[in-house]
């Protein structure tokens, strides 16, 4: 798959949102995470903001300097079946789906109570 603005975009959103809450769990502000990390906090707050993409070497400088370790793990993602993209493919079920009729009944049924107090199963 080739990179997208919107795959970016989605990245950097991600590595914001990683960085702010490693910081936040740790109890940290901007200035304390960034003397820590060996950056300036104008820079930690532009990667927290997804304004700026921190390399990987420095997203996982700042998460160790916050306290946080981080595990990768490889997982392979469908992106096509038969040769049809994964979008396509949800889009064509969603249009077969509402040719198939509803029943949506107009009175709404419920529960009722025996005259004399409690329904049994209580």
């Amino acid at each position: 798959m080739k990179p997208t603005r919107q795959t970016d975009k989605h990245h950097t959103d991600t590595a914001a949102r990683q960085l702010q809450t490693a910081r936040l769990r740790a109890g940290l502000s901007l200035r304390e995470l960034a003397a820590r990390a060996g950056t300036s906090h104008a820079t930690l707050l532009a990667y927290e903001q997804g304004r700026k993409a921190p390399s990987i070497t420095t997203f996982l400088r700042i998460l160790e300097a916050a306290g946080f370790g981080v595990e990768i793990r490889l997982e392979q993602r469908i992106r096509e079946k038969d040769g049809i993209p994964r979008g396509e493919e949800l889009a064509s079920v969603l249009k077969l789906a509402e040719q198939f009729p509803t029943r949506i009944s107009k009175k709404m049924r419920f529960p009722t109570w025996p005259a004399g107090g409690n329904p049994s199963w209580i």
